[in-house]
C-alpha cells in the first residue's frame, strides 16, 4: 500500500493519498481545491489512476477539490451517508468498505462534528479520523448540526474501541502533529481524558470559537462538490 499525507497550509488540512501500488489505483481523502494541481501532478508522477475522491464530511474551512479532480480524471466523488451533496457519485454508510485493489477503507460513523461524518479505517491498522478526533483535540460542535454529546459517543464508542496500536491520522492539525495512536489519544487527549460525557458537553458548549473564515463560501460550494458557481 502506498500512503501519503499531504498538507494545505492555509486551512491546516491533511489530504491523504492511498493507493494499491501493484494496480496503480488510488483514492484521495479530503482533497483541497487550491491543491488540485499538486495532487494531480503527484498522481501522474507516481503513475496512479485516481478512482475515488472520498470526503470525511462537508467541510466548512476549505472547498473540496473533488469537482476539479473529477473533471481531470473521471474519478468518483463519495461522501458520507446523509450528507446533502446531490452531485456526489454515491454516499457511503457506516460499515461499508471501499476497495481500491487490495486496499480496504471501512467507513466508521463518527457523527457530532457534523451530522454526516465518517472516519475511515484503512487496512485495519490506521484510521483517518476527519474532524471527529485530532491529535490531542477534536473538532468543534457548534454548527452544521453538530452535537457535543454525539461526538463524545462517536469517539469513545467507535474510535477509542479500536486496537490501541491503530494509527490516528486527523483531517487537521494546528500544533505541528502529523500522527498519533488510539492508545495515546485515550491517555493524553485533553478533550476527553478525565471528562464525563456531561462535562465534555459543557466544555464544548463553552468554547465560543469564531466561525471558520471560509465557512460562508465553503459549505455551499462543498454541497455542490466544490463548484463555487451560484445555482441558477
Amino acid at each position: 500500500m502506498l500512503f501519503r499525507q499531504l498538507f494545505d497550509q492555509d486551512s491546516w488540512t491533511y489530504t491523504y493519498l492511498i493507493a494499491d501500488a501493484s494496480l496503480s489505483e488510488a483514492v484521495l481523502v479530503d482533497p483541497v481545491i487550491e491543491q488540485v494541481e499538486r495532487d494531480y501532478k503527484l498522481l501522474n508522477e507516481l503513475g496512479l489512476t485516481l478512482r475515488y475522491c472520498l470526503e470525511t464530511h462537508v467541510h466548512a474551512d476549505h472547498i473540496t477539490g473533488t469537482g476539479k479532480l473529477r473533471e481531470l480524471t473521471g474519478c468518483e466523488g463519495i461522501v458520507p451517508a446523509n450528507a446533502e451533496v446531490a452531485c456526489a457519485s454515491c454516499h457511503i454508510s457506516h460499515g461499508e468498505v471501499l476497495k481500491v485493489g487490495e486496499v480496504e477503507l471501512q467507513a466508521i460513523a463518527t457523527l457530532g462534528h457534523t451530522d454526516s461524518h465518517m472516519a475511515y479505517l484503512v487496512n485495519g491498522d490506521r484510521v483517518l479520523t476527519g474532524d471527529a478526533l485530532f491529535v490531542r483535540g477534536c473538532g468543534r460542535t457548534d454548527f452544521q448540526s453538530g452535537d457535543a454529546g454525539t461526538l463524545y459517543d462517536s469517539v469513545t464508542q467507535n474510535l477509542f474501541t479500536l486496537p490501541d496500536e491503530t494509527l490516528v491520522y486527523p483531517a487537521h492539525d494546528y500544533r505541528g502533529h502529523s500522527v498519533s495512536t488510539i492508545a495515546e489519544e485515550k491517555q493524553w487527549n485533553p478533550r476527553f481524558v478525565g471528562r464525563t460525557r456531561d462535562q465534555f458537553i459543557d466544555f464544548m458548549n463553552d468554547l465560543n470559537l469564531p466561525d471558520p473564515k471560509k465557512m460562508m463560501e465553503a459549505v455551499p460550494a462543498n454541497e455542490r462538490c466544490g463548484n463555487m458557481a451560484l445555482r441558477e
